[in-house]
């Protein structure tokens, strides 16, 4: 089994993805008579059709065992989909690019500062939420509509990859 190495979130390693959402070196600008900054347009929603609606949720999740075996990635193609932390808690991302199936090869993994969101573009292979504390809040932005928007593939036994989170846990 390969171990998959975890790099820092950064804007610029996490562009074939999707989009970083912080605040930290985004443009902003004051308004509310100069008591509020406006860090605008972080991120962008994709949907793929027009009746599709934008849609906020909250997701509560637990974290999973280490060393965990990333099995499998799923995918949006019909759109992008947002995790924002709500409590500043650090979380583990595991992306593919966006092609038919993602590629083992392709595959990296990165882990938030807890200060960081990340918005995967659609179509962008991830694996469903890797949360490092148990009943960490992370604010959704996605698509809802009709039509299949969650495709899933798995991994042959030769292409699982282990992702050792156990240094990152705060239980």
């Amino acid at each position: 089994m390969k171990l998959l190495n975890v790099e820092p979130l950064t804007k610029e390693a996490f562009t074939p993805f999707g989009q970083v959402i912080e605040t930290e070196g985004s443009d902003h600008f004051p308004i509310n008579n100069g008591s509020t900054q406006r860090f605008h347009k972080l991120a962008t929603v994709e949907l793929g059709r027009d009746a599709d609606d934008a849609i906020i949720s909250i997701f509560r999740a637990d974290t999973l065992s280490y060393p965990l075996e990333i099995k499998m990635l799923e995918r949006h193609p019909q759109g992008s989909q947002a995790f924002i932390p709500m409590e500043r808690q650090q979380f583990l991302i595991v992306v593919a690019p966006p092609e038919s199936e993602p590629d083992p090869s392709k595959i990296r993994a990165f882990i938030s500062n807890g200060r960081q969101g990340i918005n995967y573009g659609k179509g962008v292979w991830h694996h469903p939420i890797l949360a490092l504390e148990n009943g960490s809040d992370f604010l959704i932005v996605d698509r809802s509509g009709e039509g299949n928007n969650c495709d899933e593939h798995f991994f042959n036994a030769d292409e699982i990859f282990t992702l050792d989170g156990r240094k990152y846990l705060n239980l």
